[in-house]
């Protein structure tokens, strides 16, 4: 997880994952936060996108956010495993406007933590705030949801650029309070080891280097339309 680090300075090296149906404006809200760029007309993203983006936080800790923005089409999901396999934070994105895509959101969750249990940040993502006349998913329906699975809501708007600096930022901030609690933890374990009982078994978590992005074939694009 710790990409470099050296007497004065640690960078953290932390892997995002985006999640959601097609058109629900996963692609917008990343190009928002790392270009500061907004296309109505957007490209759909077929199979998986790789960007990254160099932060700082209020405590002077250093970060880079290694961010898979992956395809929504249901012929894709079975690839979900390829991308989020390793990631420390995962981005939950649904239409407020789409109540189905606020559904398969459930889905994505019930995957995670099957997969990667408490090993992931999961933040759910209502997007398209923009479009609030037309909301079919109410605030405190996802919020309650969220709650219940212990997951961080946000709402944004890709378009508006409204949500999108608070989302990343506090998801960064959770992934870092994450580590530092495993690391806590660990050294504990470390602790006890040298007089445990010949019948104890401590098992540690073990830390993999910088994520590799996995080879994505090249793929076609189709027109989406969404913010």
């Amino acid at each position: 997880m710790i990409a470099n680090s050296n007497s004065t300075q640690t960078t953290f090296n932390f892997k995002v994952v985006l999640l959601g149906e097609g058109c629900v404006g996963k692609t917008s809200i990343v190009l928002r936060y790392v270009e500061d760029k907004f296309n109505s007309q957007h490209i759909s993203t077929l199979q998986a996108s790789f960007l990254n983006k160099k932060m700082t936080l209020e405590d002077g800790k250093r970060v880079q956010l290694n961010i898979w923005d992956t395809a929504g089409q249901e012929r894709f999901h079975a690839l979900g495993p390829i991308y989020y396999r390793g990631s420390h934070g995962a981005i939950l994105v649904y239409d407020i406007t789409d109540q189905d895509s606020f559904q398969k959101v459930k889905n994505w969750v019930k995957e995670l933590k099957r997969m990667l249990g408490a090993d992931i940040v999961i933040t759910i993502v209502g997007n398209k705030t923009d479009l609030e006349a037309q909301r079919t998913v109410e605030q405190s329906e996802a919020i309650e949801y969220s709650e219940s699975v212990g997951a961080h809501y946000f709402e944004t708007s890709a378009k508006a650029n409204e949500g999108i600096e608070e989302l990343f930022f506090s998801l960064t901030k959770l992934m870092t309070q994450r580590h530092t609690q495993r690391e806590q933890e660990n050294s504990s374990v470390r602790l006890l080891q040298g007089g445990r009982p010949a019948n104890m078994l401590i098992v540690e978590d073990s830390q993999d280097g910088d994520d590799e992005a996995p080879e994505v074939p090249e793929s076609n694009r189709a027109c989406c339309g969404t913010g």
